[in-house]
């Protein structure tokens, strides 16, 4: 059985979007009072009165980026949560966010959207990420939020 692994947000990416984020702005720390935001630099929901930022994150152009590929229109933007400050990322390799409906969204090496699956159970992250990647020309997925829209993670091809 083959086992996926989420990818947080870089450290890297991350010291960047807590000074500008990908839509240029400049994000301000908030204290998330009730919790529970969903925060993609350690892949777990916030504590009550943990200091994070709303950010805007433009995922498959970062990878493309980091690829030499053009990702075109499929190039998005979105609202996502990071700490504050600095953190220790995830503290576990277990899928993060099963617990609801998702979205696996799969992209060839090109950046092109090449379908995607909507899942309802962790099992069934497992099997859509399985399917996915007994494609040769996916390279990456990415796993969203079905209410939202939101980014939460990728994975990509081992």
């Amino acid at each position: 059985m083959t086992t996926y692994t989420a990818q947080p947000i870089g450290a890297s990416a991350l010291k960047e979007l807590r000074d500008t984020d990908d839509a240029g702005r400049r994000p301000v720390p908030l204290t998330d009072e009730e919790g529970g935001s969903p925060l993609r630099c350690c892949l777990r929901r916030s504590e009550p009165g943990e200091r994070v930022r709303l950010v805007s994150y433009a995922p498959l152009r970062r990878w493309a980026a980091q690829t030499g590929t053009e990702p075109g229109p499929y190039d998005e933007t979105g609202p996502v949560f990071i700490h504050a400050e600095e953190c220790a990322g995830p503290a576990t390799d277990a899928l993060p966010f099963t617990n609801a409906h998702r979205t696996v969204r799969r992209y060839s090496a090109q950046g092109r959207i090449l379908g995607g699956r909507l899942v309802g159970t962790p099992s069934a992250i497992g099997e859509a990420f399985t399917e996915a990647f007994a494609d040769p020309e996916v390279a990456l997925v990415h796993v969203r939020a079905v209410e939202y829209g939101c980014f939460l993670y990728e994975v990509r091809r081992g």
